[in-house]
C-alpha cells in the first residue's frame, strides 16, 4: 500500500507543487503525492517551466486550499515554509508532521532562483525516500553487475560514458557528433546506458541532458574511476570533434 503524502505551502503556486511532481515522478511507486496551499493562488508560469525543463510531467499540477484536503487521511504532511509549518501544526491529524523551509522564489522572479529551488527540493525529496526505504525495509536502488558491464562492454557506449564523465553533463546531439554516429544510434546506446542505472537524465527546453547517476554505489564508481583513469587517451579523438561542433546547445546548469 503506498503511503500518502501531502506538501503544503503559503500560496500552492511554486514550492510545493514542484515538490509534489517531483516525488510523484520520483518514487510515484511508493506515495500517492498531492499539495495544497494555505492562502492557494495559482500555479506560478516559471515554476511550471522549469519543470518541464527537467523533463518533469505538470499534467494535472493546480493550486488547491488545505481545507479542501486536511480531512483527508495522510502518512506524513510536509511543510515547505515557515508560514505554513505554523499554521499546520495541528492539521491532518495523526499524520506525520514533517517541517522544510525553502526560501520563496516568487519574489525574485529570475529564472536562475526557481531552477535553484527545484534543485534543492530535489535533493531533499531523495534524501526523504531513501530514509523510507530503509525505514519500511524497502530494497534501494539495484545495479546488477551483469547488466552494469554488458552496457559498458560495447565500445561505442563505453566511450559515450567516458565523455559524459569528463563532460558531466552532454546532450544526445552532442554525442552525436563526438561520436561520429546516427542519433538514433547515439538515443539507442544512451538507453542502455540509462536502463543499466549508469545514466540520469534531464530535459531543458528541446534537449535531453545525460549524466552520471549519482546514487551509483561506491563499488561501480570506483570502477568508471578506475576505467578512465587506465584508458587515458582512448576518447581523445570523441573530444576534439565535441570542441569542434560548430553550434553547440548552451544553457546555464545551476550547482
Amino acid at each position: 500500500m503506498r503511503r500518502r503524502v501531502l506538501f503544503v505551502c503559503t500560496a500552492n503556486s511554486a514550492r510545493s507543487l514542484m515538490a509534489e511532481a517531483l516525488l510523484r515522478e520520483m518514487a510515484g511507486d511508493q506515495f500517492e503525492v498531492a499539495s495544497a496551499g494555505t492562502e492557494p493562488d495559482k500555479p506560478h508560469p516559471m515554476a511550471i517551466q522549469v519543470l518541464q525543463e527537467a523533463g518533469y510531467p505538470v499534467d494535472g499540477l493546480s493550486s488547491k486550499s488545505l481545507s479542501d484536503l486536511e480531512s483527508e487521511d495522510w502518512d506524513y504532511v510536509i511543510t515547505l515554509c515557515e508560514k505554513a509549518s505554523q499554521e499546520c501544526g495541528t492539521v491532518c491529524q495523526p499524520a506525520q508532521q514533517i517541517a522544510w523551509d525553502f526560501p520563496d522564489p516568487v519574489p525574485a522572479g529570475r529564472h536562475a532562483t526557481f531552477a535553484l529551488t527545484l534543485k534543492e527540493i530535489r535533493e531533499r525529496i531523495g534524501l526523504f525516500t531513501l530514509v523510507h526505504r530503509k525505514e519500511t525495509g524497502l530494497k534501494p536502488e539495484s545495479f546488477d553487475p551483469v547488466t552494469v558491464f554488458k552496457a559498458l562492454g560495447d565500445e561505442l557506449r563505453l566511450a559515450a560514458m567516458l565523455l559524459i564523465r569528463e563532460k558531466k553533463k552532454l546532450c544526445v546531439c552532442e554525442l552525436t557528433a563526438a561520436l561520429d554516429i546516427p542519433q538514433p544510434k547515439a538515443s539507442r546506446h544512451l538507453a542502455v546506458l540509462r536502463d543499466a542505472g549508469l545514466l540520469d537524465a534531464e530535459r531543458h527546453g528541446q534537449w535531453t541532458y545525460y549524466s552520471v547517476n549519482p546514487r551509483l554505489p561506491l563499488w561501480l564508481s570506483r570502477v568508471l574511476e578506475e576505467t578512465a583513469s587506465g584508458s587515458q587517451g582512448r576518447i581523445n579523438t570523441e573530444l576534439e570533434r565535441l570542441a569542434a561542433m560548430p553550434d553547440r546547445p548552451v544553457i546555464r546548469f545551476i550547482g
